[in-house]
């Protein structure tokens, strides 16, 4: 039984992987300051560390394995909170890699994204040279760097998975930050309309839970995993036009002035699907689901964890009250 460490375990994916950890019969600590998960979402069999400081944590648990899927991802609004994004998705990482390290963990697996392709044409390799146009996605790449760097030097080695769109139950519906499946789901739950930025031509793949976090947790069993980066997730693109059709019920679709972000983006996955993965949940099916699941879920406004640090250009529905 090895002992795992589960970063941001109490949110969205990171609570799926914990699952599946402890499926397989691993112990698991989950590490979450809560700022953007619950505690509902940390599986009862799992302990539990409100914090952000890691020294400690090695210290008194000694781990096998890190899982560090803590991050503030909120791609688009990245740009208007740059100092936050460096600071929390690139020196957070580095003082949980710094931990691992010194305290001998066997492999890190990092959840990084697809946004550190930036606008390269899709569908994207592992092969391509990352070229991220947004500090979200430049955070995620330099963090991939470190962990390179560090197994070059220290030989701890690192599993990179780049997940896209990833949507299903226990996903935060009330962030309007992120997450679009969930906005959408919120807003027609809701009666309001849905906001759709620019023509809703972009393309984007969506990728089930199911179909992502079981194999980010055992990939830590596999030496054909070790020192490797992934794309993991769906492999259909489809456009934010399509999905606000199928979700929009009786609600209407508002449309909002562009902002800057990629306009096609989706992966290839035959580097995953060469170790035997493949995604088995349908977009439709996997709507049906988080659908189901949504309407009985309770929650309410997230705020945003930190001010907006430049506010030229800043969307006019971002700068509106959070209450």
């Amino acid at each position: 039984m090895a002992k795992c460490l589960v970063t941001g375990g109490a949110g969205f994916i990171g609570s799926h992987v914990a699952d599946a950890l402890l499926v397989s019969g691993h112990a698991v600590t989950v590490l979450d300051d809560l700022s953007g998960g619950t505690l509902d979402n940390v599986p009862d069999a799992a302990d539990w560390i409100k914090a952000d400081i890691y020294d400690h944590v090695f210290d008194d648990f000694d781990f096998d394995y890190v899982f560090h899927l803590a991050a503030y991802a909120a791609e688009g609004l990245s740009h208007f909170i740059r100092r936050f994004n460096y600071e929390t998705n690139i020196i957070g990482s580095v003082n949980l890699i710094n931990a691992a390290v010194l305290h001998g963990v066997k492999r890190f697996v990092f959840t990084s994204s697809m946004a550190v392709y930036g606008e390269q044409a899709p569908p994207f390799t592992e092969a391509m040279t990352p070229a991220p146009v947004d500090p979200y996605g430049i955070a995620k790449y330099a963090v991939e760097l470190d962990l390179q760097a560090a197994h070059d030097l220290w030989g701890m080695d690192y599993t990179i998975f780049r997940p896209h769109n990833v949507y299903g139950p226990r996903q935060n519906i009330w962030d309007r930050y992120r997450n679009v499946v969930g906005i959408f789901m919120r807003q027609a739950l809701a009666g309001e309309p849905l906001t759709v930025f620019g023509d809703g031509e972009q393309a984007r793949a969506f990728s089930y839970i199911d179909d992502v976090a079981p194999f980010i947790a055992a990939s830590v069993e596999r030496d054909d995993c070790a020192n490797e980066t992934f794309n993991i997730g769906g492999d259909k693109p489809t456009t934010i036009n399509w999905l606000a059709e199928e979700l929009r019920a009786t609600s209407k679709v508002k449309h909002l002035p562009a902002r800057h972000e990629v306009q096609a983006a989706y992966c290839c996955h035959a580097k995953l699907r060469a170790l035997g993965w493949e995604p088995t949940v349908s977009l439709n099916d996997g709507l049906a689901r988080m659908a189901e699941w949504a309407r009985d879920a309770q929650g309410e406004p997230t705020p945003l964890p930190t001010e907006i640090e430049v506010t030229r250009g800043l969307p006019a529905i971002w700068g509106q009250s959070n209450e």
